[in-house]
């Protein structure tokens, strides 16, 4: 057996990102040279990057030996604590990282607990959660170790929220996999550094069996309305379940809905009159063969440009309605695999999956959120200050690359506005697939749908089967759950006019201990991963509940002043970043100019935020 692994680990050096194994070697052994030259990697800003991490030859020979020797040995350092820590991930990525992201990511790489202590003989609430995606997931794990009663009621047949209802063909996350992870779920076998949607909904059912959550949920369960009682103290729901309507009263209750469940409607009138197959990209049929036919793609955001590339060789014409173009960043090795070493050396070698996340976590992280700030002395009219300009230039000089000798295409692809003023998307091969022959791209909007196809500009073209690309209601959110909090306030009244506002994207004033994930102001425009988010609320949530519970409360609401103050501040932030631009219109902000879907501030600063609640924001009644 010993000789066995030797094999193992021998081989599977060989894949190791040797910036991540050079820090292994020091956990194990608490050597220091493994922090000094000639074993400090090379700075490399490319999101996947090589993983010879610059050493030589015989470097990289050197640090190969000495991982197979260890192996197996003791390490001498579990948890490096903050000042170590940031000598550590200053040493593995070859730039200064500053203290204040020890604490968060010695939390993320599981070197320290993220959990909750329930109070010792405190009662324990009754907990509804609503939604089995990964918010939800991710709450109920918590709940779970906490030892609170909690049930989670679940709309779809399966756990897996978005990554269980968007089968389309090329869905995928554009986050890599180990960023967009669980910091407490054990490693998973990704096949690819960016996955498609089966390895995400398998990873999710999975991490949802190994928590004991799976049987918390009950399924094809919706919630249709909820009312606090005040004299009990408690919510009152009313549930529509597969057998009829259900009346329950919880104590807690959270929304882990999301944001990207509810499709826009159509985008353009007539398509009830279709006669072929019409419908959203989330509701893609199952088994649908698309051989032969003519398809129209309405929509260029994030789902188009995964859809177009992965059917264009499969149907006989393919037409693309764009609204506006859209920038999208070259992903090199966006579709290949992990290979068997990386995959071994993620289960079995102590720390590698751990450093393998700060690094991608890191990539995806806050670094380009200074670089979104408006420079009001820039003059450009296509971008906001010098770094945007050379990250447009950069953009610029690959699309033209892309489509050479199709100055057609340039003309239409090119868009007008600064980069990452909409959301930046990933070029997985969507301007080799407009070239192809059998695919237009149309940019006169899209007037209508008549029975056989769709009219733009005047000129009819027939289509087989239309795909509606439009994306999702984002505003409404907890609001469309029926809430009405004390006194019978509606939350859909409050949030009226797609301009919802809750504390720290969590909790709302006058509806005592109802909890939002995923809520406004807390989407992500400038990297890191939405279970990062997640993972901040439900740290926020359960210490909450325990605050509660600890001072023998049986509410806890935030106060208004503090609810109108964090909104204050996140809009004054947002007249300083790209997306409030004038004229620039994207899905974050609302009709009336207002960004309300994503945060203003780094991943480090919402986990400081959220991660002990300030409780005089709050009001614990008994």
């Amino acid at each position: 057996m010993i000789e066995a692994n030797e094999n193992k680990i021998g081989a599977a050096v060989r894949d190791a990102d040797l910036r991540v194994l050079v820090m292994c070697l020091f956990q194990i052994t608490g050597d220091r040279k493994w922090l000094a030259e000639p074993y400090l990697p090379q700075r490399d800003v490319r999101l996947i990057a090589p993983e010879d991490a610059g050493f030589s030859d015989e470097i990289a020979e050197e640090i190969w030996e000495a991982a197979i020797a260890e192996h197996g040995t003791t390490p001498v350092i579990s948890d490096p604590g903050d000042e170590l820590m940031v000598e550590m991930m200053s040493a593995c990525l070859g730039e200064l990282v500053t203290p204040e992201y020890a604490p968060m990511m010695r939390e993320e790489m599981g070197f320290v607990s993220r959990d909750i202590n329930w109070p010792e003989g405190a009662a324990r609430p009754s907990v509804l959660v609503v939604g089995a995606g990964a918010s939800g997931i991710i709450m109920g794990a918590r709940l779970d170790r906490m030892g609170l009663d909690y049930d989670i009621v679940e709309r779809g047949p399966s756990v897996g929220g978005v990554w269980r209802d968007n089968r389309y063909p090329g869905a995928g996350v554009d986050t890599p996999n180990h960023a967009y992870s669980f910091s407490f779920a054990r490693p998973h076998r990704w096949s690819r550094f960016f996955s498609p949607q089966a390895d995400l909904e398998a990873y999710l059912q999975q991490t949802a069996d190994d928590c004991d959550v799976t049987r918390h949920v009950q399924f094809e369960t919706g919630l249709t309305s909820a009312q606090w009682d005040d004299d009990a103290q408690e919510w009152r729901v009313e549930l529509e379940t597969l057998n009829g309507s259900e009346s329950r009263s919880y104590q807690v209750l959270i929304s882990a809905i999301g944001q990207l469940n509810v499709p826009k409607p159509p985008p353009v009138p007539g398509t009830d009159s279709f006669e072929g197959l019409c419908f959203h990209s989330s509701h893609w049929p199952d088994g649908l063969d698309l051989t032969g036919k003519r398809v129209a793609v309405i929509g260029t955001g994030a789902s188009s440009m995964q859809i177009v590339p992965a059917v264009a060789d499969e149907v006989a014409e393919l037409t693309v309605y764009q609204r506006t173009a859209q920038w999208a960043r070259p992903i090199p090795r966006y579709h290949e695999p992990i290979p068997e070493g990386s995959q071994w050396l993620f289960e079995h070698l102590p720390f590698y999956a751990a450093w393998f996340r700060f690094v991608m976590l890191w990539r995806y992280g806050d670094g380009l959120l200074p670089l979104l700030r408006k420079d009001p002395d820039w003059k450009h009219p296509h971008s906001i200050n010098r770094a945007n300009e050379r990250h447009r230039q950069q953009m610029a000089e690959h699309l033209l690359a892309e489509l050479d000798g199709r100055a057609d295409l340039v003309e239409k692809c090119m868009p007008s506005y600064p980069p990452y003023g909409k959301r930046i998307l990933l070029d997985n091969g969507w301007f080799a697939t407009v070239r192809k022959p059998n695919v237009e791209l149309v940019v006169d909007s899209a007037d209508h749908v008549d029975a056989t196809g769709v009219v733009a500009a005047g000129q009819h073209r027939e289509h087989d089967i239309v795909v509606l690309a439009n994306g999702f209601e984002v505003f409404q959110g907890a609001s469309r759950l029926g809430l009405r909090g004390r006194g019978g306030v509606n939350l859909a009244d409050l949030w009226a006019d797609d301009d919802p506002m809750a504390y720290l994207g969590i909790t709302v004033a006058d509806f005592p201990n109802f909890f939002i994930m995923q809520g406004p102001t807390t989407g992500l425009g400038h990297g890191g991963s939405a279970i990062f988010q997640a993972e901040c609320h439900a740290r926020h949530i359960s210490a909450c509940v325990a605050a509660m519970a600890a001072a023998d409360g049986r509410t806890i609401e935030v106060r208004e002043q503090p609810m109108v103050d964090y909104n204050d501040a996140f809009d004054a932030e947002h007249e300083h970043l790209i997306w409030s631009t004038d004229g620039l219109r994207n899905w974050y902000r609302n009709d009336a100019g207002r960004v309300v879907v994503i945060m203003p501030w780094r991943l480090v600063d919402y986990w400081s935020m959220t991660h002990d609640p300030d409780l005089s924001h709050y009001l614990i009644t008994s």
